[in-house]
Order: structure tokens, then C-alpha cells, then sequence
């Protein structure tokens, strides 16, 4: 599995955060379908799954003359992990703000 760099890189684009939403809303998905509802081309948003793919957040899954598309739990399981190891720093900074502000009223 790629890096959380190129995992967090790939979600920055709204477009890509959208169609792993989707996936993960609906399962896995003909790129048909994908394309179907988009409101770009194509190719755009097969370009969209080929960097969801490389930074190993979705698979591709081919039957036939047919793509189908699904998300890779561990890739999201990645970026909670991340989420949780840093909760500690954010719990922290969130309690310095607000005793600032805290201070800030009682003046």
C-alpha cells in the first residue's frame, strides 16, 4: 500500500473525495455508472481512478470488457489510525485555545 502522503494527496481533489464517498456509500461500481453521473468526461474521470488506484484507496476489478471499482478498507483504516495517533496533539491544542479564550473573557 502507498503512503498516507499519497493518500491524503489523492483525496485532496474533490472529484476523487466524491466518487470514494460514493463507493463507499453504494459498494463496488461499474465505472459505467461512475461515469454516467459525473459531470466531467469520460476519460476525466477514469483519470480520477487511475490516481485512486495508484495510492492504493480503491481496486479495480475486471470482468469481461467490464471495470468495477471498490474501496480498499485498509487504505481508510490507514488515515484513522493516523487520525487517532494524532488526536492527543489536536485534544491539547484545542485545550490551550480554550483557556486563551477563557483568559481573553475574564479581562
Amino acid at each position: 500500500m502507498s503512503n498516507l502522503t499519497d493518500t491524503f494527496g489523492a483525496l485532496s481533489d474533490q472529484t476523487r473525495l466524491n466518487l470514494v464517498e460514493r463507493l463507499m456509500r453504494e459498494g463496488e461500481l461499474p465505472a459505467g455508472d461512475l461515469v454516467a453521473d459525473a459531470t466531467i468526461s469520460g476519460p476525466a474521470i477514469s483519470r480520477h481512478l487511475k490516481v485512486l488506484r495508484e495510492a492504493g484507496i480503491i481496486r479495480q476489478r475486471a470482468q469481461g470488457t467490464h471495470r468495477y471499482y471498490a474501496v480498499r478498507p485498509e487504505a481508510l483504516q490507514a488515515i484513522s489510525n493516523w487520525t487517532i495517533d494524532h488526536r492527543t496533539f489536536w485534544q491539547a491544542g484545542l485545550g490551550r485555545l480554550e483557556a486563551m479564550l477563557a483568559a481573553e473573557e475574564d479581562r
